[in-house]
């Protein structure tokens, strides 16, 4: 269905069990709800589940311009509002995680919990450049040119030998994200600046790391999780930065583990 948030339409899907505690899944950059399809139905039993596609991916709208992470916190507390949910469980992964951040540092009020995978907390040099160069591409070649590429930095050497089919699907899924969304959520990455601020988090939190993650690397993560007070820490191999897909049974597990 399709919820309007904030002036924007955003699509999304309940699921689980009514009348259960809420929980919100929230995707990476390029992909879209569907990457939490393991966790979603191992879950359903215990939770009330909200999927949605951010701004600018799978079936929400895609406003133009560069998009920041107050329009991306705002989009998920409009959801919550539209939906009539008070509090939720939230689980998101790269820029998702990023957004969790967000809502944990403005709205922790409406947070039960929150898990943070494979997500970094500020913004270097040398990352935003990066995204300069990706956003060139897209600009230049469209999505297409930069979807195996994207799918080769996420995964671990592991993941790429084994030639599971779900290299296509994730490859697929990435060139199929609207070009005006990818640049969007680029340029709210290069504005990235949580992590002077995440000694204010009292929300009890989970940072799930894929070890042989090159995008956010497990380190990095090590590192932000010791900067969250009380903060849980868990990391993954082989996995690299889609770590719920890499490893779908050790992720619900930690999910499991710390959420029940």
């Amino acid at each position: 269905m399709k919820v309007t948030a904030n002036g924007v339409g955003l699509n999304c899907e309940v699921s689980g069990r009514e009348g259960a505690p809420w929980l919100t899944f929230s995707n990476s950059l390029a992909t879209n709800l569907h990457m939490w399809d393991d966790q979603a139905a191992a879950l359903a039993d215990d939770f009330r589940i909200l999927r949605y596609d951010k701004r600018g991916h799978g079936g929400s709208d895609v406003p133009d311009g560069a998009y920041d992470f107050s329009m991306l916190v705002g989009d998920v507390v409009g959801l919550w509002d539209a939906l009539g949910i008070e509090r939720s469980h939230f689980v998101g992964l790269s820029i998702g995680g990023m957004t969790a951040m967000g809502l944990a540092l403005d709205h922790a009020d409406r947070l039960n919990s929150m898990v943070i995978s494979n997500a970094i907390a500020e913004a270097p040099a040398p990352f935003v450049a990066a995204w300069d160069e990706r956003i060139a591409i897209v600009e230049e070649q469209g999505m297409e040119a930069l979807a195996r590429p994207t799918v080769e930095r996420w995964s671990s050497d592991h993941f790429l030998d084994s030639g599971t089919p779900i290299l296509d699907d994730l490859q697929a899924m990435v060139a199929a994200t609207p070009p005006g969304g990818f640049i969007g959520c680029a340029r709210a990455l290069q504005g990235l600046d949580f992590e002077t601020r995440l000694g204010e988090i009292g929300t009890r939190t989970l940072f799930i790391a894929g070890k042989e993650d090159g995008a956010t690397p497990a380190a990095t993560m090590s590192r932000i999780a010791r900067l969250v007070e009380g903060a849980d820490y868990v990391e993954l191999s082989p996995a690299g930065h889609l770590s719920n897909i890499e490893q779908p049974e050790g992720y619900t597990a930690a999910l499991r583990d710390f959420l029940l």
